[in-house]
């Protein structure tokens, strides 16, 4: 079931673009919500239900064949088609190349007189780079993993058989998961306590589009994976931050006026 709104503080004006980004309950696309508060990009919402199995809704498939979300469409005057944007790194630079230019939401590239040089980038820069592919990359396919761990260990099988697969789940958890999680948790506390210029984010003293990538799994892992707030507490006080944020905070107001509530997981 899709449900819009066009009550956003960030309006169109009449004859400019028209860009809607379609939004589903807990899932990646309110990464995208966030990062379009913290641009001021103009856009219109249009927010989805997952259905009773936990999945996107048809109607999702009519935006995009793939059916998943988040997904941006973007209507140009006299354009006879809507440009259609999918995935979410891909999806944040288009709109940070038009809307982020001087923003501290992308780190500074190269470091003085060394414009143009390979290697001349700034540790900002080159964690910027790194961590916005990392976020979809190498954590999250551990949380989607674990996410089907959990519904195999939860599962309507007979009595007999339970047994079995809650083995199977058992052994992925320990034999793999649990161990690929402290070596994620490891080194993201690790990146946190080296930040350059004793920042209090991963690439520096200022929130970057990075971080909203990051903000999806890490909420995840809270209540799965062994991310704790005594074992890892940087990445934990890194996260809390992130929801002090004002246009965090206006992201989460507006699907509460729209759906009545805010669910981070599953």
């Amino acid at each position: 079931m899709a449900t819009s709104s066009t009550k956003d503080s960030n309006s169109i004006a009449s004859g400019e673009p028209k860009i809607v980004l379609h939004w589903l309950e807990v899932s990646r696309s309110h990464r995208i919500l966030w990062l379009f508060e913290e641009l001021g990009v103009p856009y219109e919402l249009k927010t989805y239900k997952r259905t009773k199995e936990r999945l996107a809704p048809p109607e999702l498939k009519e935006v995009h064949p793939l059916g998943k979300s988040p997904v941006v469409t973007i209507d140009i005057p006299g354009s006879t088609a809507p440009i259609v944007l999918v995935e979410s790194a891909a999806i944040a630079e288009y709109f940070l190349d038009h809307y982020g230019k001087g923003s501290s939401l992308v780190p500074g590239r190269y470091q003085t007189g060394k414009d143009g040089q390979l290697g001349g980038e700034t540790e900002s820069w080159f964690r910027y780079r790194m961590f916005m592919h990392y976020a979809e990359g190498s954590i999250m396919p551990m949380m989607l993993l674990s996410l089907i761990v959990g519904s195999i260990k939860n599962a309507a099988v007979p009595f007999f058989i339970k047994p079995v697969t809650n083995s199977v789940a058992s052994k992925i958890e320990s034999s793999f998961l649990q161990r690929n999680f402290r070596s994620h948790y490891d080194f993201l506390e690790g990146q946190l306590a080296t930040s350059p210029d004793d920042g209090q984010y991963l690439c520096g003293p200022d929130l970057t589009a990075a971080d909203i990538m990051l903000s999806f799994p890490l909420e995840a892992g809270k209540t799965r994976s062994g991310f704790t707030q005594n074992q890892y507490p940087k990445i934990w006080a890194y996260v809390e931050r992130q929801h002090e944020r004002d246009a965090y905070k206006r992201a989460v107001a507006k699907i509460v006026e729209i759906e009545g509530e805010f669910k981070t997981t599953l």
